[in-house]
């Protein structure tokens, strides 16, 4: 792979070429796709779709919309160290096709603000009700009528999956969706891949997949365009990862690791001496210890070791990324930045413990219970009243669920997946609140 054709400021329905040399300064095209992101109102529904702990009315939490924010500002810094260090080892960027080292920050920073976009309500347990009800419950008699690719989709949704079409998906009078720059697509695109073959090699870019059945021809045309490399595995084509996405990854890591275990202190999840005696031994290397010990509340203790903590872990997926440059471009890095980190195993005590103090605390278990509920409930009734529609059979209950609900998915499509698919999308794309009221709706709780 090379830097130029990984720069791409092509968009869908472009016929001439797009020149960084030609950009506006005063506002470039990667940074365009920034605003087009952050004004979409899939990306404001996630003020609404909390990250830890779901339908959680405690201020403090973080919900997707501020974690992307964060994300998204980690992700810039870290495209901003790699850029320049990248522009000095290959100055022909900079003199012969204007790429500066900003447009790294911003590729970087507008596919981390996207990175949660496709996620469904209700934290991490959302996908896998989704999946469970096509895998386990009333959506498995599908499996007999759709190839194994689609069912495959259905039950492994995935939200990247998912937020690739967000993204991209052409509406009535709206052509490719944000129309968002395929250096951008790129950097987006964590898991280049087809739901099956499943997790084919342990290469961290098959750990999941990134695409649903109906949109790979334009993911392939992504794919090209950037000139990402393709692989042949059990029968199917696999592609490298674009470079920058292992930045958006690291962006991610980085703040999932720090600001999730900062939630499970003030919600009182985790003990907060305890807590801050591991956050210590994260930044040792850098902590000013006379500076720390002026400070009166455990809340600046925290901040204080949270901005150190990421600072530092940027550096480090810097470092990684710049000495692993080459293998990286390619396509034979395998793992997440940080999992070359020399802070691994304080990285890893840390998960740890969010895992078993928040992930698995009472609290989130109850609601995450709740969460299934809910969306089995929603994937159940759209999709019978869309089956029956389409076999004629349709019933008074069935036409009120379509009138009330049938112009957010498309169910007058012919064809049966394009149809599961979108339902499931628009069930994704509910804030956790507005499930909830639609599952009361429907229950008759609430009129």
């Amino acid at each position: 792979m090379n830097w130029e054709q990984l720069l791409s400021l092509k968009r869908q329905g472009d016929t001439n070429k797009r020149l960084r040399k030609h950009q506006d300064e005063t506002r470039l095209g990667f940074e365009v796709d920034y605003d087009r992101i952050i004004f979409s109102s899939a990306f404001r529904s996630l003020q609404d779709k909390t990250q830890v702990i779901p339908l959680s009315k405690t201020s403090f939490v973080h919900t997707r919309l501020t974690h992307s924010l964060e994300v998204s500002v980690v992700g810039r810094s870290l495209g901003r160290v790699v850029g320049k260090q990248i522009l000095e080892k290959h100055p022909h960027l900079t003199t012969e096709h204007g790429y500066q080292f900003n447009d790294f920050g911003a590729i970087v920073a507008a596919a981390a603000l996207a990175h949660d976009i496709g996620n469904p309500p209700f934290g991490h347990s959302g996908e896998k009700a989704i999946g469970e009800y096509f895998k386990t419950g009333s959506g498995k008699r599908y499996k007999e009528v759709l190839t194994a690719k689609q069912y495959q989709d259905l039950i492994d949704f995935e939200g990247n999956a998912n937020g690739f079409k967000i993204l991209t998906e052409s509406r009535e009078g709206i052509q490719g969706g944000l129309r968002l720059s395929y250096a951008t697509l790129g950097a987006f695109m964590k898991y280049p891949k087809e739901s099956l073959p499943k997790k084919p090699t342990p290469h961290i870019a098959h750990k999941k997949f990134g695409y649903f059945q109906n949109d790979k021809p334009f993911f392939d045309e992504v794919a090209e365009e950037v000139g990402l490399l393709s692989h042949a595995v059990e029968g199917g084509v696999t592609y490298s990862r674009h470079p920058l996405t292992f930045l958006v990854e690291a962006a991610d890591d980085i703040c999932y690791t720090i600001i999730d275990f900062e939630d499970g202190i003030n919600l009182g999840l985790i003990d907060e001496e305890y807590a801050l005696e591991y956050l210590i031994k994260l930044v040792k290397d850098t902590i000013n210890t006379a500076k720390y010990n002026q400070l009166v509340t455990t809340a600046d203790r925290l901040s204080y070791l949270r901005a150190l903590a990421i600072n530092t872990l940027i550096g480090e997926a810097a470092t990684v990324f710049i000495n692993n440059e080459e293998a990286i471009l390619a396509g034979a890095f395998d793992v997440a930045l940080i999992d070359k980190s020399k802070y691994e195993a304080q990285i890893d005590d840390i998960i740890k413990i969010s895992i078993d103090k928040i992930y698995h605390s009472q609290e989130v278990t109850e609601k995450e219970i709740a969460g299934y509920e809910i969306l089995a409930t929603l994937l159940d009734r759209y999709c019978v009243a869309t089956d029956n529609f389409n076999r004629s059979k349709s019933s008074n209950y069935d036409k009120l669920i379509l009138r009330a609900e049938g112009e957010h998915f498309d169910y007058k499509n012919e064809d049966l997946y394009t149809r599961l698919i979108s339902i499931s999308n628009y069930v994704a794309s509910l804030t956790d609140g507005n499930a909830l009221l639609k599952f009361q709706k429907i229950r008759g709780l609430q009129l």
